[in-house]
Parts: C-alpha cells; structure tokens; sequence
C-alpha cells in the first residue's frame, strides 16, 4: 500500500495521456502472451517499501531485471534463492571494502528499502529475456516525477547515481540541499572505472550523520529457510 505522498503523485499521474498510453501498452503486451516482469503488483514495490516522507537516499537504476524470479520492484535487488546478479556482487565488494560490512549472501535489499533507501529503477517493467525493452514507453515521465517530488519535498536526500544513464538526472536535482554521489555503474564492465573506491555508503552516511538523520545500516539480514518460500 502507497503512503499519501506517493498515493497523490500516482494518482496525478495516473491521468495523463503519457500514463493511460503506458498503461495501454502493457496490457496490450500481456494480452499478446509478452512476460512482463515483475508481476504487476510489484510495480510499485519501491514506494510502497519508502514512504515519500521516510526517503534519505535514492539509488537509481535503469530498468528491472529480465529472467523469471529476479524482478521484484527495487532496483538491484532480487528475491531471495535467486543468484546475485554481477552488478550487485560488485556493489557488495565496494561497501566491504567502504564500511567492512559482510558480502551477503543473497541479493534481497528489502532492509534498505525499509530504512529509507528507495531503491528507483527509471523503467519499472521489463520483458523476459529483453533487456530496455521498455525504455521509451512512458515509465520515465512516472520516475522523473517521482525524483521531482523527493527533490521538492523533502528537506535533505543522498541520490547516488551510477553509470551516464543515471547522471542523465542531476540537473534534476537541487544541489543545494541535497548530496549527489556519482561514480561508473557496478557493471563488470565499467566498475574498475571509477565505482570501486568511491564509498558511496560511508559518504551518504556521514552526510545523513551531520544533518541529524538516521545513518543506514547497509548490512543486510540473513536470509533464512523459511524465507525463501515467504
């Protein structure tokens, strides 16, 4: 369920041209058999997880993952079972090397999210085995309205932008009052560029720290049996 910040923006949105032709699209993608991913009630997971009023930092990504059971509406993270994708490996690499937090053994993000990390693809759905697929269909005017409105109303937020899609928002971003952190995307192929040795995590929190908000705790729960199958 959306807190009434999200809750207001969404429903503004939702009645624009943009949104109902967005809208139109995916439902005409499934009715042609398309896998769309993640489930449709995840969609919004990321809002529903960091409260407008809660988010101190925002992680962007790009678009959510394409094989079946990784997607799951937090940008990076993947459902608990499923393999930890690359990127995400090396995002762990650089908070043990940053705060000298354990390297998880899942991918499962939740926590952060649930501290006020709000973990924002620029794309929320994908199709299977179809990377970007969705880029250019709408959801960017969604994300963009949703970077605004942390931008407008909240009184200090760390956005950490990787890799040249992500940068594409700092204009967004009043710079004044909110910390931009930036580097190269994890990626394997653009990590050794500039992501590792960054410390993004540190950095966010000792900006948090001297502004009296709450640090993140980035170390990540373990994951027992049970909630694999939660």
């Amino acid at each position: 369920m959306l807190s009434t910040g999200w809750q207001e923006l969404i429903n503004e949105i939702a009645q624009t041209p943009i949104y109902q032709s967005l809208m139109a699209f995916l439902n005409q993608r499934e009715t042609d058999g398309v896998k769309i991913y993640p489930p449709e009630d995840q969609w919004f997971r990321a809002l529903e997880l960091t409260p407008l009023e809660s988010t101190r930092v925002v992680i962007l990504g790009q678009d959510p993952y394409h094989q079946a059971g990784q997607a799951h509406g937090l940008s990076f993270s993947v459902l608990p079972g499923v393999k930890v994708p690359p990127s995400l490996r090396n995002i762990y690499k650089e908070l043990h090397s940053d705060l000298g937090v354990a390297v998880p053994e899942h991918g499962f993000l939740e926590s952060w999210a649930e501290q006020g990390v709000l973990l924002l693809n620029a794309v929320l759905t994908v199709e299977e085995s179809s990377a970007n697929a969705h880029q250019g269909k709408g959801w960017e005017m969604v994300t963009d309205r949703i970077i605004q409105q942390v931008n407008d109303s909240s009184t200090g937020t760390v956005f950490i932008l990787w890799g040249n899609y992500a940068q594409k928002k700092i204009n967004m971003i009043d710079q004044d009052k909110h910390l931009v952190i930036h580097s190269a995307h994890p990626s394997p192929l653009s990590a050794h560029r500039g992501f590792f040795g960054s410390r993004p995590f540190s950095k966010a929190n000792d900006w948090l720290s001297k502004r009296g908000y709450s640090e993140i705790n980035w170390a990540l729960p373990m994951i027992g049996q049970a909630d694999l199958f939660s």
